[in-house]
């Protein structure tokens, strides 16, 4: 009984999860610093990572700006094709479901954003790598979410197609059995 629940519902428990924690990152960051203001709560990682408020209409990490309506309807489609094809899921996969939950709500994250701020979603993770001179794009728990799922479900879908097509080679034929060995042959000096 509780398989079948866990079976039916961790997508949706993931993706609350998910939009929990999204939602709470992005709430404390538009609460305490004023737009393009950053902060570092670690003074040694500085050079590395910061906390920035921004604003994106595109897609995740900064992608495609100005096309926030675009990307309300894609994650509306996405979101109903996740809930369509995770209901199906035969049992077990919990792997899958996982990452489905963490596509979803990373989703329905930014899509909470899209909705409640004219189209805005509110970035905050600013990753640099100092040594090339490459500032990342501007990104935050949903967009990780996003990008994480997607990653681990081509890595799934990978090692699962690797998996059929050993399970589909052809099994070598048992070896025949060694014939009897030769009978001596007679002693001619006897």
């Amino acid at each position: 009984m509780v398989k079948k629940v866990i079976n039916e519902t961790l997508v949706f428990w993931v993706a609350a999860v998910v939009i929990f924690v999204d939602q709470y990152t992005k709430y404390l960051v538009r609460a305490n610093l004023a737009f393009n203001q950053s902060w570092n709560p670690v003074t040694w990682l500085s050079p590395y990572v910061r906390i920035l408020h921004t604003n994106n209409t595109g897609a995740a990490f900064g992608m495609f700006k100005e096309a926030s309506l675009l990307f309300t309807v894609i994650a509306i489609v996405v979101s109903v094709i996740i809930v369509y094809y995770a209901v199906r899921l035969p049992e077990g996969h919990w792997v899958v479901r996982l990452v489905l939950g963490m596509q979803l709500g990373g989703a329905l994250g930014n899509l909470v954003d899209r909705m409640l701020f004219a189209g805005n979603v509110t970035d905050f993770i600013s990753v640099t790598i100092p040594v090339i001179h490459y500032d990342f794009a501007v990104f935050n728990v949903a967009d990780a979410s996003i990008s994480v799922g997607v990653a681990l479900l081509i890595l799934i879908m990978w090692l699962e197609s690797r998996a059929d097509q050993k399970r589909r080679l052809p099994t070598p034929p048992d070896p025949e059995p060694p014939a009897d060995p030769p009978e001596p042959a007679p002693d001619a000096t006897a």
